[in-house]
């Protein structure tokens, strides 16, 4: 039985403003939050992307942590999405600035992906499973 109710990812960000121009771009919304120190996207029912600056979060963190900032450009992780018409999302994705890192490409594990990074270096991953529903060897 799931005990989330809902889920929210969070980036640190070098800029708000900056990212928050780049993922309202890709995500083609405004954000629903947005406020100095947090800005937020609803992406799908229930799943929340929130971008926080790097300074916020190392207040946060405290001293039980490194600082978010030594991690800039770093990856660490990725966002992993199921987008409808990926040739499109593509596309769009490259207009918005997003550095290209893959081409779409048949994944081994069923997907047709392609991946890039924000302007903080993020992964991002867009992705629509095969039509036939197999794996590719690469």
């Amino acid at each position: 039985m799931p005990i989330f109710q809902a889920l929210h990812i969070i980036l640190f960000v070098a800029d708000q403003e900056i990212s928050k121009q780049f993922y309202g771009s890709l995500w083609q919304m405004a954000p629903r939050l947005h406020v100095p120190g947090m800005t937020e996207f609803e992406l799908a029912n229930g799943l929340v992307l929130g971008l926080m600056p790097t300074q916020g979060a190392a207040r946060l963190l405290g001293n039980h942590a490194p600082h978010p900032a030594t991690a800039q450009g770093v990856p660490r992780s990725e966002l992993y999405l199921y987008v409808k018409h990926l040739d499109t999302c593509y596309a769009h994705a490259l207009a918005c600035g997003a550095r290209l890192i893959s081409p779409p490409l048949a994944r081994n594990w069923g997907d047709l992906a392609c991946y890039f990074s924000d302007p903080d270096g993020h992964i991002i991953a867009l992705a629509e499973k095969l039509a036939d529903n197999r794996s590719i060897k690469q």
